[in-house]
Parts: C-alpha cells; sequence; structure tokens
C-alpha cells in the first residue's frame, strides 16, 4: 500500500494528513492554544457524586468538570471474581467507592465535546511506541491485527521480560503488545518497558506530592504521536516543511524508532507541502454536506448530536445498462466514499447509511463488503452491522476528540445551526405583525423599521399595499431603513 505522511508546521498549528493510495485518507489537527487531552493524567478532585447515574463530576482545572462512571473505577474496586474469571459479586456502587473532596488519579478517555465534559477512568494506562503499559492490572494482551500464532510467543516474551530489573515483583503490571510490536526485539521491548515504567513512576510521585487539580502526565505532541501511533512499516516517506520539528522527530526516532529515520525528509518546494495532493480541497470538501462521486451520484452527510447520517442519491449517473446496475454501482462507489470521509471528517457514535434500495440479496452482500474492505483499513475501531428491513445499514465508530467541522468551524450565528434562514417574505409578515402589537401598547408618533435590504426592498415593493394598509389601520407613519449590516432575520422597530 502507498503510505505517505504529510507535515504542515507552523507555531499555531501542526496538520498532519496521511495520504493512501495518492488519495488523503486523514487530517489531523492540533493547535497550540486547543491542545487534545486524550490520554493526559490528572491528581483530579471529587466535586459531586451522582448515585442515580452512578458517576461522579471530578475537577481536573478544565472550565468544565469531567466525568467519571462507576464502570471506569480500578478494576479491583468494581467487582470480585473468582479464581476461573467469574464474577461474584456485584460492583459496589460509586457513593461507596468515591466521596466529595476525595483527590483521585484519573485520565482522559475523550476530550470535552460540545456541552460534555472530558471522559475520565481511573484505569490508568501509559502508551509506548511498542506496548501499553497497564500498571493497576496484571494482564499481557496482544493486538488482535497480529497473527493468531505470534500472539502467545510474544506474550511469553513479555512476562519474561517485565520483571527484569525491578525489584517489586508483585506490582509488574500489566501490558498490551501494539501491532508494531510484531517484528520488535527483546532488547527493543525491552527498552520500551522501562520508559514506560519510568513515567509510571514519574506519576505516581506527582500523585503524592501535589495538590489537585493538577497534571501529572501530558500525551506527546501531534508530530510525536505520528512516529508512535501512524507510521506503519507501508510508510514510505514522512515529509515536513519545518526543520526546527524534523531536528525534534529525528531525535524522537533515535531514541525510540531508529527504523524511521530513514524515511523523515524536510520539504522545501516552492508549493505549500500540502499542495501535493490538495490536502486543503479535501479539507474544504470535508466541511460540506454534499459530496460529489466521480461517476455523477453524490452523498449527503448531515453530522447531529445524537448521530451522523448518510444519505446515498444517483444524481446524474443513468448508467449504461439497467436500473438495477445503475443503483449497484452508485452504492458501491457510495460505500468507498462514506468510508473515507468517516476518517476525513473522524466522525464517530453512530452513523446511519441510507443507501439506494437493492433487490438482489447478492448487491446488497458486495456493498456491504466494499464497505467492511474499506473500513478494516481504519485505526479507528469501527463496529458494522447489516442492512436493517428498512434498508438501512448501521455502524458505529469510536469517538475521543472533536470531528473536523467542530475543529475548524463554528455553528452558523445567522441560522444558529438549522442550515437555513426565513424567506424575506417570512421576515416582512413578522414585521408588520409586530408593528400591529406595538401600535396597540404604545402610542409614539412614528414607527421605524430597521432591516436587511432585501427585507425593505420586499416592503417597498411587493408588499407596499400591505405595508401601507397597517400604517393606514393605526393611523401612524412607518418608515423603513436598509442596513446590510444586520443578518437576513435580524429587524428593529424604533418608537419615536
Amino acid at each position: 500500500m502507498n503510505h505517505e505522511i504529510l507535515i504542515n508546521w507552523s507555531p499555531q498549528e501542526t496538520r498532519v494528513a496521511v495520504i493512501e493510495y495518492g488519495a488523503v485518507q486523514d487530517v489531523l489537527i492540533e493547535r497550540s492554544l486547543e491542545r487534545g487531552l486524550v490520554g493526559n493524567v490528572y491528581m483530579g478532585k471529587v466535586t459531586r457524586v451522582l448515585p442515580g447515574m452512578q458517576s461522579a463530576f471530578i475537577d481536573i482545572g478544565l472550565e468544565r468538570a469531567a466525568f467519571l462512571h462507576v464502570a471506569d473505577l480500578i478494576p479491583n474496586l468494581a467487582a470480585k471474581h473468582n479464581k476461573d474469571g467469574d464474577e461474584v459479586a456485584a460492583a459496589p456502587p460509586i457513593e461507596r467507592q468515591v466521596f466529595e473532596g476525595q483527590s483521585l488519579l484519573v485520565q482522559v478517555l475523550k476530550d470535552p465535546i460540545g456541552t460534555k465534559g472530558a471522559r475520565l477512568s481511573a484505569q490508568i494506562s501509559v502508551a509506548g511506541r511498542l506496548l501499553v503499559y497497564l500498571p493497576q492490572d496484571d494482564h499481557v494482551g496482544v493486538s488482535q491485527k497480529i497473527p493468531l500464532q505470534q500472539r502467545e510467543l510474544l506474550r511469553n516474551r513479555v512476562l519474561a521480560l517485565r520483571g527484569q530489573g525491578d525489584s517489586d515483583v508483585a506490582r509488574l503490571g500489566g501490558y498490551i503488545l501494539r501491532t508494531n510490536a510484531e517484528d520488535a526485539t527483546d532488547s527493543e521491548l525491552a527498552q520500551d518497558i522501562a520508559y514506560l515504567k519510568t513515567a509510571w513512576r514519574r506519576i505516581k510521585l506527582g500523585s503524592t506530592t501535589q495538590p489537585a487539580p493538577t497534571l501529572l502526565h501530558q500525551d506527546l505532541s501531534l508530530v510525536q504521536r505520528v512516529l508512535r501511533d501512524i507510521v506503519e512499516p507501508q510508510t514510505h516517506s514522512i515529509r515536513i516543511d519545518s526543520r526546527e520539528q524534523l531536528a525534534a522527530m529525528q531525535a524522537f526516532a533515535t531514541t525510540f524508532m531508529p527504523d524511521t529515520l530513514d524515511k523523515l525528509s524536510l520539504y522545501q518546494g516552492e508549493r505549500m507541502v500540502f499542495d501535493l495532493y490538495n490536502v486543503d480541497a479535501e479539507i474544504a470538501t470535508a466541511l460540506q454536506r454534499r459530496v460529489e462521486l466521480r461517476s455523477g451520484g453524490y452523498v449527503v452527510i448531515d453530522q447531529t448530536e445524537a448521530l451522523t447520517t448518510v444519505d446515498v442519491n444517483t444524481g446524474g449517473f443513468v448508467g449504461a445498462k439497467n436500473f438495477d446496475e445503475t443503483i449497484f454501482k452508485t452504492n458501491l462507489e457510495a460505500a468507498q466514499a462514506i468510508a473515507r470521509q468517516l476518517r476525513l471528517r473522524n466522525l464517530g457514535g453512530i452513523v446511519i447509511a441510507d443507501f439506494i434500495d437493492m433487490s438482489s440479496d447478492k448487491h446488497r452482500a458486495a456493498v456491504l463488503a466494499e464497505l467492511q474492505k474499506h473500513l478494516s483499513r481504519d485505526r479507528t475501531k469501527t463496529s458494522l452491522g447489516g442492512f436493517s428491513a428498512l434498508g438501512l445499514l448501521e455502524l458505529t465508530r469510536k469517538r475521543t476528540r472533536e470531528s473536523l467541522a467542530h475543529v475548524l468551524s463554528n455553528e452558523c450565528p445567522v441560522c444558529h445551526g438549522r442550515g437555513a434562514v426565513k424567506t424575506a417574505r417570512t421576515v416582512c409578515y413578522d414585521i408588520l405583525r409586530e408593528l400591529l402589537t406595538e401600535a396597540r401598547n404604545f402610542n409614539p408618533a412614528r414607527f421605524r423599521v430597521l432591516a436587511h435590504t432585501s427585507v425593505v426592498d420586499m416592503l417597498q415593493d411587493e408588499e407596499s399595499a400591505h405595508l401601507a394598509g397597517l400604517s393606514a389601520f393605526i393611523g401612524k407613519p412607518i418608515e423603513l431603513q436598509g442596513d446590510t449590516s444586520l443578518s437576513p432575520e435580524m429587524y428593529n422597530i424604533v418608537l419615536s
């Protein structure tokens, strides 16, 4: 697979584009004043316990209190198990585990999204290049992407390595082997274990010496996470347009990922690095509702607070054979586009896709397989269901941070997120009704209406007879004044 990474860096913002098969698949953005919180470890303070929700609000120093559910408390506090792993006692309620004013070591699972605060866990994990360290656990797991026949061998190697050089054998902790640990040597694994244990000791020391709320551990910067999380064996180049950040990446790679050093290079072209694959144009498209398909069909994507809906349409595509084939080809192309847009827009949660109705079971299975094939390349966990009786397809994609649209844009101040504004005629009638109400309550010498020019033009032209009739009915003159600075829905009525 042709896999390339482009990094555009500036003091205020870092942007990363992942290119696969010559097309932009992922865009990651980190701003210096709005850096993501996922992975950060805090010493927090419990501000409120909610027994009815089995949750607690934790102050970690953010604008909004963060949220901790009872299921995210330390496992040995949440439930008791017998030697076979079967649960033998119900989890104690949260009000018996935490109390207001308590200091608690927590980690951010999800960034604050919209009006919701950050989601927390008391089950700490520290991510390295090859391993994820679970200091409060004893389990050694292996990525499902590693072939089954290698998992047990890797697990045994880590079990042998984790106690070396550690005097506190009773507290070895657990590990999860990441996908890129598949071909790691014992020396590389041992180096990662040492790094992770050092990080955990620093966190533990801070938790006993620092007051709450305090940040104890911050995840790597985006350029460093590119090397840790995004680089794959198939990655053939990583180009960055900052000499200073290239040096920082090279230093990080020398210590933790020496095999990626030869892939790093400084981009010195005359054009911007993102211009190589029209990344900015792809970002602009990802902020639109409508995505055009090559065949002439199109996909409409609407993101709501509860879920994301995707509607597939044939548009101008008429096909060459018959109607069923036209629908099938449009749906196949849409399946690929949907998988790509989910990654590009970083859409998470529930996604409902309304493909064009297909009468053939064979065609439905082929579209489902095509979507699954492209979703399998996504690093974010997705779960795909089948077609419902109504022909809808449901899938879920793990959400840990804001979508691209939420990062780059705000709610429209004119329509307030509705996606539409009142027509000029509707606003005219709103004004006429309010003028009548004001005339019944007050007795000014005249009324003056300030409104958008399009509204004033309609009142002076098509609605002039209604305006004159109202003026005669209330017995007061009505003056009009256009103001282009007002939104199409906004107006003011001045009594004088």
